[in-house]
C-alpha cells in the first residue's frame, strides 16, 4: 500500500514537467493517474469506519476535478466551463469531506462563526492580489468558505479530543487550503509562476494522500 504514497508524487513531478513542456493531452493522463493513486490509497488504508465513505467520494471527486481542471489547456475555447466544472467537483468533494468530520464536532456554531471570519478575511486579502470576473468572485467565496470550515471543523474535533486520525486529517485538510490559495493567486493575479504552479500540486497531492492515510484510523 505504502508504495503507491512514492508513486503518486513521482507521477506527480512527472505530470509537472510535461505540463511545462505543454503537452498538455499526455499530461491530463499523467495527472489522473497520480490522483488514482490516492484515491487507491484511501481504499486500501480504510478500515471501514463511520464517514470513511464519504471521505473516499471525497478522494474519488477530487481525482475527478483534477482531470477537469487541466482539460481547460487541452480545449482552451472551454477554458473557463472547464475550470468551473472541475472547482464545482472539488467542491464537492469538500462537502464530502466536511459531511464526513462535521458531525462530530463538539462546538458547531463556534466553528461555523470563526470559518465565516477567516474566511472574510483571507477573501479580503485574496482581492487585492486578484483579478477576476464577478462570477469567479462569488464561486471563489463559496468555494473557499467551504474548506476553511473544513479546517476549522478538522482543528476543532483535533483539539476537543485528539486522535491520529484527526491530527492527520487536519493536516492534509490545511494542506489541501493552502494548495487552493497558491492556486487562485497563480491563476487570477497578474502574474503567473511556475515555481507557485509546483507548490500548489506538491501541497496538493501530499494534503490528498494525509486524507488518504487518515482513513487507517478511523
Amino acid at each position: 500500500m505504502y508504495i503507491l504514497i512514492p508513486l503518486c508524487l513521482f507521477i506527480a513531478c512527472l505530470f509537472i514537467a510535461i505540463e511545462r513542456q505543454e503537452k498538455y493531452v499526455p499530461a491530463v493522463v499523467l495527472k489522473g493517474t497520480a490522483s488514482l493513486c490516492f484515491v487507491i490509497l484511501g481504499f486500501l488504508a480504510s478500515k471501514k469506519g463511520e464517514g470513511s465513505g464519504l471521505i473516499i467520494a471525497g478522494l474519488i471527486l477530487g481525482a475527478i476535478a483534477d482531470v477537469l481542471l487541466n482539460l481547460r489547456y487541452v480545449f482552451k475555447e472551454k477554458g473557463k466551463l472547464a475550470f468551473l466544472a472541475g472547482i464545482l467537483v472539488f467542491l464537492s468533494g469538500h462537502i464530502a469531506y466536511l459531511a464526513a468530520v462535521f458531525p462530530d464536532c463538539a462546538h458547531k456554531l463556534i466553528t461555523v462563526i470563526a470559518a465565516v471570519i477567516l474566511t472574510a478575511l483571507l477573501m479580503k486579502w485574496l482581492f487585492t492580489m486578484i483579478t477576476a470576473e464577478k462570477a469567479f468572485k462569488i464561486f471563489g467565496i463559496v468555494y473557499i468558505g467551504a474548506i476553511v470550515l473544513l479546517s476549522c471543523t478538522a482543528f476543532a474535533n483535533l483539539i476537543i479530543e485528539p486522535s491520529t486520525f484527526r491530527l492527520i486529517f487536519f493536516a492534509g485538510a490545511l494542506l489541501f487550503l493552502v494548495s487552493d490559495i497558491i492556486l487562485i493567486i497563480n491563476t487570477f493575479g497578474s502574474v503567473q509562476r511556475f515555481t507557485l504552479r509546483v507548490a500548489n500540486l506538491i501541497l496538493y497531492y501530499i494534503g490528498q494522500i494525509m486524507i488518504a492515510l487518515s482513513l487507517m484510523y478511523l
